[in-house]
């Protein structure tokens, strides 16, 4: 067992042993999502007050909404949701790089069989963060597969300061 296996098993133990809160509802109480980047120095729930049960929190490469469609319909269509805060940050890896870099790397470090294997894959970089905030609302507004009266709204984390900033 790998020291990072054995953290996990050891944390969970001493969370396990505190834990009150398995009565809570499969629905988030507060009927809302945060999609956000999975970049190690955002906390969501600290930063951003979310109390376990309150709300579905998606985390990908650069906080990507055409990545996150079939996590955001299952939060609205199954579970309710009626709000989403889409919220990116300040100094993304998103931002350092092209497809071709990405698919570069992935040929260079795993080799011709693992590029074939992800053939044209969009790995959704962008070079504007406030702009890519907005794009990404606005896919979120026009797509048919998120309902018309659901609240969406679009922020800027600072990784620097901890405060968030509204675009849209």
């Amino acid at each position: 067992m790998s020291a990072i296996q054995k953290n996990l098993v050891e944390k969970n133990e001493e969370y396990a042993s505190k834990f009150t809160k398995g009565h809570l509802a499969l629905p988030p109480a507060k009927a809302y999502l945060v999609l956000t980047c999975m970049d190690a120095r955002i906390d969501p729930a600290a930063a951003f007050g979310i109390d376990l049960g309150d709300a579905h929190v998606i985390r990908n490469a650069g906080a990507s909404a055409k990545d996150a469609q079939r996590s955001i319909i299952i939060s609205e269509q199954l579970l309710g949701t009626k709000e989403i805060l889409l919220v990116k940050h300040t100094g993304c890896d998103m931002l350092t790089f092209s497809n071709e870099d990405a698919h570069g790397l992935v040929k260079k470090n795993l080799g011709a069989s693992a590029a074939a294997e992800i053939g044209t894959l969009n790995f959704l970089p962008f070079s504007d963060l406030e702009q890519a905030v907005r794009d990404d609302v606005e896919f979120i507004k026009k797509t048919e597969t998120i309902p018309k009266d659901v609240t969406v709204s679009g922020w800027v984390y600072e990784v620097e300061t901890g405060k968030v900033k509204q675009i849209v």
